[in-house]
């Protein structure tokens, strides 16, 4: 109970901060958008709970309590520019999310400059506040590219999307990590409509970084947490790349959605080769899931932008109830060039999740997981664990 109140604590002393902060943005908001400049305030909050079935294993995952997401943004326009600053309060330090300017040049696209989070994946471009799940797949938590410094061009013609970027292994928070990269992602939906989405995408990165886990550089390492963003005990080391040599990643997934009313469902194929010149390394992931509204609802889906978003219409004034099942799997395999392996492991999990809107940006989420990973050298099972998540989420 004291460690959970100190973590509160903690949390309102960084809350306090994000108010200071929104008051001082406060001179310059405006209703009215036809102002030179204006400013909205967002924000999101995800209190989250884990409890383990650990097996006798390894070191046990603990039950626990966890803030989540503490996101305060502030965006508009600023005279010819529109912009954006988010930063998420959670931790025990402020850090950046979005941070950007960016200008639209009519139907030839948008030119965005700053921190962002990058264009790779269905699974992760659908925003946190809207995903079926607590978490999102093996691959979107370990392989997308996340928020980084850079330039990128996005455009919308038709029933297509496209996004090119370039950006530096640097973000604002996390300036140790250093080299550079550019990458992609195209998606087509014919004519989405509400409650009838066929969606197809692909996505493409090129990394190259610099002597990743030497001269302050962190290790290059990819260790899915399987049972949840609490499930640090069930991390496995599926590529390892720490000795200092510049390492080239070439990433890639491909992406298909569909929704017909009430249900929905999608898959995704991705992968990750690594190579120091010495040793080389490739992850394949892949995950399938279905999701049902009992209530009649459908997912949301944005077509400018190629992503699920929030939903419409709620039909009950008791909310909307939606079902979903996952299977998530990623392998991982790595070796001396001309030699055999020197590790080879899976990770696969099983999730069932509830999801309980009481309004479109109000749900309390549920999930059950039975998480499994494997040491496929030794073809022996190294950790099984079951867990119950949940988050209580509100955004505005």
């Amino acid at each position: 109970m004291e460690e959970f109140s100190v973590r509160w604590a903690g949390f309102g002393r960084r809350a306090l901060v994000g108010a200071v902060w929104l008051s001082a943005a406060a001179p310059v908001f405006a209703a009215d958008d036809e102002r030179p400049v204006t400013a909205a305030i967002g924000g999101r909050l995800h209190l989250d709970f884990a409890t383990f079935d650990n097996d006798g294993r390894g070191t046990p995952n603990k039950d626990d309590t966890e803030v989540r997401r503490a996101w305060i943004d502030v965006s508009g326009k600023f005279f010819v520019v529109d912009y954006k600053m988010e930063a998420d309060f959670s931790g025990d330090r402020v850090e950046a999310k979005d941070v950007y300017l960016s200008r639209g040049f009519g139907d030839a696209g948008r030119l965005t400059v700053g921190q962002f989070k990058q264009y790779f994946s269905l699974d992760d471009r659908t925003g946190s506040n809207y995903g079926s799940f607590l978490e999102r797949g093996n691959a979107g938590t370990s392989l997308a590219p996340l928020y980084r410094l850079g330039a990128s061009w996005q455009a919308n013609p038709g029933d297509f999307t496209w996004a090119a970027s370039l950006y530096s292994l640097e973000s604002i928070d996390a300036w140790q990590v250093k080299g550079r990269a550019a990458g992609g992602r195209a998606t087509w939906a014919p004519s989405p409509a509400a409650g009838d989405v066929l969606h197809l995408g692909i996505s493409l990165a090129r990394e190259l970084y610099d002597n990743p886990g030497a001269s302050g550089a962190p290790a290059l390492r990819i260790r899915p947490r399987p049972a949840g963003h609490l499930s640090d005990e069930s991390r496995l080391t599926l590529v390892d790349f720490s000795a200092g040599r510049d390492t080239d990643v070439d990433k890639w997934s491909l992406e298909y959605a569909q929704v017909r009313g009430p249900w929905s469902w999608q898959g995704e194929f991705s992968g990750a080769t690594f190579d120091d010149g010495l040793q080389h390394g490739k992850v394949l992931a892949g995950y399938g899931m279905v999701s049902w509204f009992v209530t009649g609802e459908s997912r949301g889906y944005d077509r400018k932008t190629g992503r699920f978003a929030r939903i419409q219409d709620i039909r009950h004034k008791a909310g909307a109830f939606e079902l979903a099942l996952r299977y998530d799997q990623m392998r991982g395999d790595q070796h001396l060039i001309g030699l055999p392996d020197l590790r080879d492991g899976s990770t696969e999990a099983w999730t069932l999740g509830g999801n309980w809107y009481l309004r479109d940006n109000l749900r309390f989420m549920l999930n059950l997981i039975e998480s499994r990973n494997r040491d496929r050298l030794a073809d022996v099972t190294v950790d099984r664990t079951r867990a119950v998540t949940g988050r209580l989420q509100f955004d505005f």
